[in-house]
């Protein structure tokens, strides 16, 4: 059944026409992802279903009595409550109705039951009738649910009772987007809800999400997040909205084909207009030379037709991006940086314990954690804006560090984009307007106020300013948050191409695997080293636990995504008993996160062809996509393996229950196809 229903949409934001003619459609239960480039209208579309925008022109509607979730991406409404209201704002009836028994009871226990005994009566009944409408309203399960997606999210109960305005940007949007999911609305719209979630957040968020009975849109620009969660994407582009029935991949696919045939439609229709008008020139000057009158009545029914024809737009093959144009100014010596034994406390809190490492010029490497473990505190080290209590930190011969904060203020919000990036590049009017026309910034853009900026936009402009001060070190907290996924990968394309250093805290995965050469992971105050990227890091994690557990193989969580398609699957840890084979077989016939974590033919296809930004006949682009291959072939080998040694040794194990031995022969059978797969894509690579 039909959810939301939106036909020939238009909206303007003054004289500016944001939505032109949007046609859409969303079924109950679907999971739609929502892109487009940075200012199409995406936060426009959600706050229209919403309610908080009417439509200018078209229509829009809803399924009678729709309940709704919206996260915006800065939630303003809680500033006066605590981060527990915030929580159980989607159960304001339930609350009212809890505080009204705790009221009963305290009259209660302050009436003298001999002296009023009509008085006692009738808060007894009131206290029954509270009772039941709290009990059937969820009530006694509300605190549980609570809990279940505040720890999923990473909301200590310690953090109840702080003021929402007290936190972080990072920790609000967290607390926010758990008040939407605790109460699950029949329809969850969500901005951009991964932005300030670490790896563990968006992988139970993706988790949630695809469980969830109801409908969801959520903006996103994180391509394995709507890989794992999208079953339909809507793309707004110049004002109009293209509905793709599958996921991310799926939808790059699709989009590639459609623009295709646009381009042979438009090319076919100029050749027929090129026709008619070539035949009324022709007509027109017949009719002049003979003075034939039906020549000119002829010629004016043609142009009356040519008027009347619905132009095929010429579509963009190719749109514009950013230039991240990184050239570092001057060669640092090899040894870039090196700390030896760092330490770092705040108060009691230790959050750094003798951590280690080093970088060497030209490296690409990941720091990984979770939210509060340290990393940002490591770059304010690094950068000397902290010291640390002990050990050392050593910078090498001429480096040049260029730094780019997850979060960054602006003195003057009311200053225009134009006089805060002259003042900050120390450069003329002329000159500014050229460097920011680069970063998509034309015409009158550039007089908006820095306060009137999206966050993707926001973005672009500091890094344009990052690039101009020509660092041969890069410490990026979060590049790509807000940035659109075209932005995403002009900016992945410059820092593969970038011959400086890059260290560059990300949970963006589709950033990591392209980038990355080696990820640290800061845990419990220490830094851990894997050499590749992030599927690299995954499997390694996966044998250190499985090492670790000593009961032979299992998996690392139970989150695990498939790079590339999306499929949903649910990796479970196999316990090799009786019992624990039965218990896995109870679950159904589930494909491991071993073969999720692989990517499928089609993405390996993709990668190999250089889509995601690799420039067609680069030798070096087309050099690390070949390895990339060999190196996916080597982990599904490595996988096979690990998988006979599974049948293998649950074999030995006996019982008549055969469905975990089958799901197992399945999962094999499934790593196998794709090992043939990726070896004929390698063979045949160019």
């Amino acid at each position: 059944m039909i959810m939301i229903n939106g036909q020939n949409i238009r909206k303007y934001h003054g004289a500016h026409l944001v939505l032109d003619g949007v046609t859409f459609e969303v079924q109950e239960g679907e999971k739609v992802g929502l892109i487009g480039r940075n200012g199409c209208g995406k936060s426009t579309l959600l706050q229209l279903i919403s309610r908080q925008l009417t439509v200018d022109e078209g229509m829009l509607t809803l399924k009678k009595d729709t309940q709704i979730g919206y996260l915006t991406q800065i939630p303003l409404e809680f500033e006066n409550m605590t981060v527990y209201e915030v929580l159980a704002y989607g159960y304001g009836e339930l609350t009212e109705c809890q505080k009204e028994l705790s009221g009963v009871e305290q009259e209660m226990s302050g009436l003298e039951a001999a002296a009023r005994p009509e008085r006692l009566e009738q808060l007894l009944k009131a206290y029954a009738a509270a009772q039941e409408r709290f009990e059937q309203g969820g009530g006694y399960e509300m605190d549980a649910n609570i809990d279940q997606v505040a720890q999923g999210l990473q909301i200590p109960k310690s953090m109840y009772m702080r003021s929402f305005s007290s936190l972080s940007g990072g920790e609000k949007t967290r607390v926010a987007l758990a008040s939407q999911l605790i109460v699950r609305p029949d329809l969850l719209l969500l901005d951009e809800p991964t932005n300030h979630l670490d790896l563990k957040g968006i992988e139970w968020l993706e988790q949630f999400l695809r469980s969830y009975s109801g409908a969801c849109m959520v903006v996103s620009h994180d391509r394995y997040f709507l890989d794992r969660v999208a079953s339909k994407m809507i793309e707004l582009e110049d004002g109009e909205a293209h509905t793709y029935t599958s996921n991310y991949s799926g939808y790059m696919k699709e989009k590639e084909e459609r623009l295709l045939q646009q381009f042979a439609q438009y090319q076919e229709q100029q050749k027929v207009i090129k026709k008619m008008k070539e035949t009324i020139r022709q007509l027109e000057e017949w009719g002049r030379i003979g003075g034939n009158e039906k020549f000119f009545k002829r010629a004016a029914s043609i142009h009356k037709a040519l008027e009347r024809m619905q132009r095929v737009k010429r579509p963009v093959l190719e749109q514009k991006t950013a230039d991240f144009g990184l050239v570092p100014l001057d060669h640092s010596g090899k040894r870039v940086v090196s700390f030896e034994a760092v330490s770092k406390a705040y108060g009691s809190r230790e959050v750094l314990s003798g951590v280690e490492g080093n970088l060497l010029y030209g490296e690409k490497v990941i720091l990984l954690g979770d939210n509060g473990t340290g990393k940002t505190t490591l770059f304010k080290l690094l950068l000397g804006a902290e010291i640390p209590d002990s050990g050392e930190i050593k910078l090498g011969a001429r480096v040049e560090i260029g730094y780019f904060a997850q979060q960054y203020a602006v003195s003057d919000r009311k200053q225009t984009l134009l006089d805060y990036f002259r003042t900050e590049a120390g450069v003329e009017e002329g000159e500014a307007r050229g460097i920011l026309a680069k970063y998509l910034f034309y015409g009158a853009d550039v007089f908006r106020q820095v306060s009137l900026l999206s966050g993707g936009e926001w973005s672009r402009l500091r890094l344009a300013l990052l690039v101009l001060t020509k660092p041969n070190l890069l410490l990026l907290d979060e590049p790509t948050n807000h940035l659109d996924i075209a932005s995403r990968e002009a900016l992945e394309e410059a820092l593969e191409e970038f011959p400086g250093t890059v260290l560059a805290i990300s949970h963006d995965r589709y950033f990591i695997n392209r980038l990355a050469q080696r990820v640290w992971v800061l845990e419990h105050g220490k830094v851990a080293e894997y050499l590749g990227n992030f599927d690299d890091f995954r499997v390694k994690r996966r044998q250190q636990e499985v090492t670790s557990r000593g009961t032979g193989t299992g998996f690392a969580d139970s989150s695990e995504y498939t790079a590339g398609n999306g499929a949903r699957t649910e990796g479970k840890p196999i316990r090799h008993s009786a019992e624990g084979a039965r218990a896995q077989a109870a679950g159904g016939h589930a494909v491991s996160a071993r073969s999720a974590a692989v990517p499928t033919p089609q993405a390996a296809a993709a990668a190999a062809s250089g889509v995601g930004g690799a420039a067609a006949g680069n030798p070096r682009a087309s050099e690390r996509r070949r390895l990339e291959l060999e190196r996916q072939i080597d982990a599904l080998e490595a996988d096979i393996a690990a998988a006979d040694a599974e049948l293998l040794e649950l074999g030995s194990i006996g019982g008549d229950d055969t469905s975990l031995l089958e799901a197992l022969w399945h999962e094999r059978g499934l790593l196998q196809e794709r090992h043939d797969e990726l070896i004929e894509a390698w063979i045949h690579y160019p």
